[in-house]
């Protein structure tokens, strides 16, 4: 197999110094490129095409999560994986809303860093369900008159191309499920499970889990819990 195909995006050159030490002794791993701020990030991306895009949020001239949009909507071929110094921050849902597969604290161990790059590289998201849903509830909360009164219709509009399987399928996915407790909550196999998402990801044009989730949240079908 050809090696994971990295790029480094990070305003200070000794963070990125530090990353490339700790990837370039990885045999499955190979470093194409080092970019300081985002601009340079969608430039890199387009002539280098690595598979995976380590991005800072916050850099100058334009930031990660404008970087990661123009990289996400550019198509499929490099993922993003967002780096932050605040676990749960804000900015990390409008990355993960942009296209960004996954995100990972700077300061985290090497190894979760490597491991992090081999997941995205098979196509999957590094944020774990639950994860996903405690961000989601602190940040994306909406006000409580716009949120779905019982009496109303479950399904909102914008929901209208999914199945009423596929339906139950983001519901639960939205709820911190793995697919296999999908599979066991809904007594069907786990590959039929996959194969709903599948169908979630290609009606919405979605790249990763996280943002099936993030879709459940913005269209009304589950709404955030209230602060504590």
């Amino acid at each position: 197999m050809p090696p994971i195909r990295v790029l480094l995006v990070d305003d200070q050159p000794m963070i990125r110094t530090g990353f490339r030490l700790i990837l370039e002794t990885e045999p499955d791993i190979e470093v194409v490129g080092e970019s300081a701020d985002g601009m340079a990030a969608v430039r890199d991306t387009a002539a280098l095409r690595p598979d995976i895009v380590l991005m800072d949020i916050r850099m100058p001239r334009l930031d990660g999560v404008e970087a990661t949009r123009l990289i996400a909507g550019s198509g499929p071929t490099s993922r993003v994986i967002i780096l932050t110094t605040f676990d749960l921050d804000a900015h990390v849902l409008d990355a993960l809303r942009a296209g960004a597969s996954g995100f990972l604290v700077k300061d985290g161990p090497a190894d979760s860093l490597v491991a992090a790059i081999r997941t995205v590289a098979t196509g999957d998201a590094i944020l774990a369900p639950r994860v996903t849903r405690r961000l989601l509830d602190r940040f994306a909360r909406i006000p409580e008159q716009e949120q779905p009164q019982p009496e109303e219709a479950a399904v909102p509009r914008s929901l209208d191309a999914l199945t009423a399987r596929e339906l139950d399928v983001l519901r639960a996915m939205a709820s911190g499920l793995s697919n296999a407790e999908i599979a066991e909550h809904l007594t069907v196999s786990e590959a039929t499970i996959k194969t709903h998402i599948a169908n979630i990801f290609e009606k919405f044009q979605l790249r990763s889990r996280v943002q099936a989730v993030i879709l459940a949240y913005d269209t009304g079908l589950v709404a955030p819990r209230a602060a504590p």
